[in-house]
C-alpha cells in the first residue's frame, strides 16, 4: 500500500505573468474569505496526512488513508467543485482498495479540469486494480464503507456552474475609432457592458450605448485604479472581464471565454495577450498572460495609478485558484501611430513619475514600468537609467525568481544597456538572466545583437541559430514573439548578406514562406532579389504570391525596396495603391512625393504632398518636398511644359502673406522661417541673403536630391545659398565631397577636396576623402599614399 500512489501538492499549473504579486495585504473577512481558509485548511491537513504515510509503518497506513480521503471529503461537502480535494479523496479511496469510488472521483476531477496534473494516471491505476482490495482493519472497513457511498454524492455533484453571468468593465477616453472593434468582438460573450467614462471629446460614449453598455461619465482622478474599481461598482455579473479600448478579443475564442464563468473552483484567469509593438502592421509582437477574468467580490479591487494591480489582491498560497488559458486578446496601443496620436508614453510617463514621488522609488515594480514606458518613448538613457534601479532593488530580493515582471525586466535591461553602448554589461546581464531562466530564448537573442554589435560576426551567427533550435520562449516570461523564430532568420540574413548572399536570400524566403504574416522580411529579400538582377514585375509577383495578404504595409516595404534600388517606376504604383487604401498616411504620401521627385513629376510630386494632413508627424517634411517640388516644376525646362507652367499656383513660395498657397501651408506646418527664406530666395532666382545656419542640413539634402534627379541648372541655381550660410570654406567643401562622392561625381569630388587643402592647407577629412576616391578609382598608391598623409597629420594634431 505504501507508496503505491504518490501524493503531490505541487500537482497545479501555476500561471506566470508580467504583473506584480506582492506580498497578500490584510483584507476584510468575507464569505470568500472564509472558504477559502476553510479549503487552505483541508489541504494543510491532508498535507500532514500524506507526510505521516511516508513515514508510517505498513499497519498504520490503512488509518493514515481513511483520515486523508476523510478530509479530502469534508472539503467537498459544501463545495464538491474542486478538482484538487476530488483527486486527493481518489488518492485516498484507492490506497483502501475501494477502486470504483476512487475511478469516480478521479473522473469527477478530470472532468472539471482535463489537464489536472497526475489525476489521468491515478484514473488508469485505479481501474487498472478494479477488483482487487488489501486486507483492512475492521473499524477501517466500516468508515470506508460509508465514505465510499459519500464519495459516490461528491462526483456524482462535481459539474462545472451554470448560469453564471459575466461582465465586461472598460474604462475609456475618446476612444471611437478602437472602441466598434473591441466591443464587436466581445460583445456576444458576456451578459453586461459596463463603461466607465473619464471625460471624451468625440462620440465614444455614444459608440459605447449602441453597443448596449451601461456608461458612467465620471471626472479623471489621475488614477486608472479608480476609474477601474467603478467600473467593477457597476457590475452585476458572478464575473469580471475588463479590457481595454485597443484590445480585441479573437473572435474564435468567444465560446471559450464563456466557458469559464462554470469553473467556479477558480478565483481568476489569464488570458494571452498579444501586444502588437511595430509600424505598418509589421507583425512584431510581444505576448504574456494577462490576468483579465476574475470573480465579482468585493475584496477584489486594483491598486495603483497606472499600471494597476489586481492580482495581490486574490487567494496568495493557492495556484490552482489561477488558470492560464488559451483564450487570445490582440492589444494595439502600443502601436507607434496609435500611441503617437494619443500622447499615451507622455501621460503613462507623468503618471508613473508622480507614483515614484509618493513612495515608489524602492519598488522595483515601479521602476521597471517607468523604465519600459521610456523605451517606448525612445529615450534609451532614461530607461536604462530605471531598469538599472529596479535590476539593482531586486539584487538581494530571495524571491526575484518568482517576480513575473523579472524576466521582462532583464531582457529590456540588457536591451537598454546595449542600446546606450555598454556592450560588456548587456552581455553579462544576458548571462546573469539565462541562469535565472534557462529557457528565455530573448536574451540568447540579445547576447546576438550584442556580438553583432562588438564586430564578432561568427558568434553573432552562432548565438542566432541557437535562437533557432530553442525556438520562441513560453509566454509566462513575456517574449517578444520572433526572437527563436522569424526575428533571428531576418538578424541571421543580415549577418550572412556581405560573406554568403545566397544563404542570406534563402533565410529570408525560409522566413517569409514559415512566417507570411511577418513583414520584416518582405524589404530585404525583395532589396536582394533586385540587386540579383530579378525584373521587377517577377519580385513584385514573388513577394506577393508569398505573404499571408499583399496589404498595404507589403506594398509599401516592396516599393520601398524599389525605390532604394533604382526602380523609382515601378515602386511609384506601389505607394499609389498604399495611400489609396490609407488616404490617412502621411508617411506613403510623402514616400509617393518622393518617388514622383526621383521620375521628375513635379507637380504631381507637390500636389501628393500638399495633401499630407498638417497634423501628421510627416508634415513638416511634406511642406519641405512640396516647395521643392514647385520651384523645380516653375524652373525645369524638361519636366514642365507650357501648358503646366500656365497650372503652377500665381502666388508663389516666397509669398507668405497669403492666407492660401504653399508657403503659407509649409509655416502651418511648422517649417522653420530660416528655410522658408531659402526657398523663397531659390524661387525668386535671385542672389541669395544671408541664411540662417541652421538650413545647412535641409539645404544639403536638397543639393543631392537636384543630383540624383540630374536637375543640374537648378543645382548651379541653388549652390551659391551655401556660402550664404556663413560656412567656413572648408566645411562648405567638405560637405560637396561627401555629395559628390555618393552621386558618382568623383572627379568634382576630388576637386572640392584638392581645393580645400590648395586654400586651407591639408587637413585629415579632406586627405582621407582623397583616398577613398583613389581607391574607387584603382590608384592603389595613390591611395596608400594619400591615407599615409592623413595618419601622419593626424598623429601630429594629437
Amino acid at each position: 500500500m505504501k507508496g503505491a500512489m504518490a501524493l503531490r501538492l505541487d500537482q497545479t499549473r501555476v500561471p506566470s505573468t508580467a504583473e506584480e504579486t506582492p506580498a497578500p495585504a490584510a483584507r476584510a473577512a468575507s464569505v470568500a474569505d472564509r472558504r477559502e481558509a476553510a479549503y487552505r485548511a483541508h489541504r494543510v491537513a491532508i498535507e500532514a496526512r500524506s507526510a505521516a504515510a511516508a513515514a508510517a509503518a505498513p499497519r498504520e497506513l490503512p488509518g493514515i488513508y481513511l483520515a486523508l480521503a476523510r478530509e479530502a471529503l469534508d472539503g467537498l461537502t459544501a463545495e464538491p467543485r474542486e478538482p484538487l480535494l476530488l483527486n486527493y479523496a481518489g488518492v485516498g479511496l484507492n490506497e483502501l482498495g475501494a477502486r470504483e469510488g476512487a475511478a469516480q472521483l478521479f473522473e469527477a476531477a478530470l472532468r472539471l479540469d482535463p489537464e489536472l496534473p497526475h489525476a489521468a494516471r491515478n484514473l488508469d491505476q485505479a481501474l487498472a486494480r478494479k477488483g482487487s482490495r488489501p486486507n483492512l482493519p475492521a473499524a477501517v472497513a466500516v468508515r470506508l464503507r460509508a465514505l465510499e457511498a459519500e464519495s459516490r454524492r461528491v462526483a456524482s455533484a462535481a459539474r462545472p456552474a451554470t448560469g453564471l453571468r459575466l461582465s465586461l468593465c472598460m474604462i475609456v477616453r475618446d476612444e471611437e475609432a478602437m472602441l466598434p472593434r473591441s466591443l464587436a468582438a466581445v460583445r456576444d460573450a458576456v451578459d453586461e457592458i459596463v463603461v466607465v467614462d473619464t471625460g471624451s471629446r468625440d462620440a465614444t460614449v455614444e459608440v459605447a450605448r449602441s453597443f448596449g453598455a451601461t456608461v458612467l461619465e465620471r471626472e479623471w482622478t489621475g488614477s486608472f485604479a479608480d476609474a477601474r474599481n467603478a467600473s467593477i461598482e457597476a457590475a452585476s455579473g458572478d464575473w469580471l472581464l475588463f479590457l481595454d479600448a485597443d484590445e480585441v478579443l479573437d473572435p474564435a475564442d468567444a465560446p471559450l471565454l464563456r466557458e469559464l464563468t462554470g469553473r467556479t473552483w477558480r478565483e481568476a484567469f489569464y488570458l494571452v495577450e498579444t501586444n502588437h509593438t511595430g509600424e505598418l502592421g509589421d507583425g512584431t509582437a510581444v505576448t504574456h498572460n494577462a490576468l483579465r477574468v476574475f470573480r465579482n467580490r468585493p475584496e477584489y479591487r486594483f491598486e495603483g495609478r497606472i499600471h494597476e494591480q489586481i492580482a495581490h489582491n486574490l487567494p496568495s498560497g493557492l495556484p490552482e485558484r489561477l488558470e492560464p488559458t488559451p483564450i487570445r486578446v490582440d492589444h494595439f496601443g502600443y502601436l507607434g501611430a496609435i500611441r503617437d496620436a494619443k500622447e499615451k508614453s507622455r501621460r503613462n510617463i507623468e503618471l508613473l513619475r508622480n507614483q515614484l514621488a509618493e513612495g515608489g522609488e524602492a519598488n522595483p515594480f515601479f521602476q521597471f514600468n517607468l523604465g519600459s514606458e521610456l523605451a517606448a518613448a525612445g529615450d534609451a538613457r532614461g530607461a536604462c537609467e530605471h531598469f538599472e534601479r529596479a535590476w539593482a532593488l531586486l539584487a538581494e530580493d530571495p524571491a526575484r525568481r518568482e517576480r513575473p515582471f523579472t524576466p521582462a525586466l532583464t531582457v529590456r535591461s540588457a536591451k537598454g544597456l546595449r542600446f546606450c553602448g555598454r556592450l560588456v554589461e548587456a552581455e553579462a546581464r544576458a548571462v546573469a538572466g539565462l541562469e535565472l531562466f534557462p529557457d528565455l530564448t530573448d536574451l540568447v537573442f540579445e547576447r546576438a545583437l550584442v556580438a553583432a554589435a562588438e564586430g564578432d560576426t561568427e558568434r553573432a551567427v552562432t548565438l542566432l541559430e541557437d535562437c533557432l533550435e530553442r525556438g520562441d520562449a513560453p509566454s509566462r516570461y513575456s517574449p517578444t514573439v520572433g526572437s527563436g523564430s522569424f526575428l533571428a532568420l531576418v538578424r541571421l540574413a543580415e549577418l550572412e548578406r556581405a560573406r554568403d548572399p545566397e544563404r542570406a536570400e534563402g533565410l529570408l524566403r525560409r522566413c517569409l514562406g514559415e512566417y507570411p504574416s511577418y513583414l520584416g522580411s518582405v524589404l530585404p529579400l525583395a532589396a536582394a532579389e533586385v540587386a540579383r538582377g530579378v525584373p521587377t514585375e517577377r519580385v513584385i509577383a514573388d513577394i506577393e504570391g508569398a505573404v499571408a495578404e499583399p496589404t498595404p504595409s507589403v506594398r509599401f516595404m516592396l516599393a520601398t525596396a524599389l525605390y532604394e534600388a533604382g526602380e523609382a517606376e515601378a515602386a511609384e504604383p506601389l505607394y499609389a495603391a498604399v495611400v489609396e487604401a490609407q488616404p490617412g498616411n502621411g508617411g506613403a504620401r510623402l514616400a509617393l512625393t518622393e518617388t514622383l521627385l526621383s521620375t521628375r513629376r513635379y507637380a504631381e510630386a507637390a500636389e501628393a504632398a500638399a495633401a499630407v494632413a498638417d497634423d501628421d508627424g510627416f508634415a513638416v517634411a511634406a511642406a519641405r518636398s512640396e516647395l521643392f517640388a514647385l520651384v523645380l516644376a516653375a524652373t525645369s525646362t524638361e519636366a514642365t511644359t507650357g501648358t503646366e507652367r500656365s497650372q503652377l499656383p500665381t502666388h508663389g513660395v516666397g509669398n507668405c502673406e497669403r492666407s492660401e498657397g504653399p508657403a503659407a501651408r509649409a509655416a502651418r506646418r511648422g517649417l522653420p522661417a530660416a528655410e522658408l527664406d531659402l526657398f523663397a530666395a531659390w524661387s525668386a532666382a535671385t542672389s541669395y541673403p544671408a541664411l540662417d545656419p541652421t538650413v545647412v542640413d535641409p539645404l544639403a539634402r536638397m543639393l543631392e536630391a537636384l543630383l540624383r534627379v540630374e536637375e543640374f541648372e537648378a543645382f548651379e541655381a541653388l549652390l551659391p545659398a551655401l556660402a550664404a550660410t556663413g560656412l567656413p570654406a572648408r566645411r562648405r567643401h567638405s560637405i560637396l565631397a561627401e555629395i559628390y562622392l555618393r552621386r558618382g561625381f568623383l572627379e568634382s569630388a576630388a576637386d572640392e577636396w584638392a581645393t580645400s587643402c590648395e586654400e586651407e592647407g591639408p587637413d585629415v577629412g579632406a586627405l582621407r576623402g582623397l583616398a577613398r576616391i583613389a581607391s574607387a578609382r584603382g590608384l592603389t598608391e595613390d591611395a596608400e599614399l594619400f591615407a599615409k598623409g592623413a595618419e601622419e597629420l593626424a598623429s601630429s594634431s594629437i
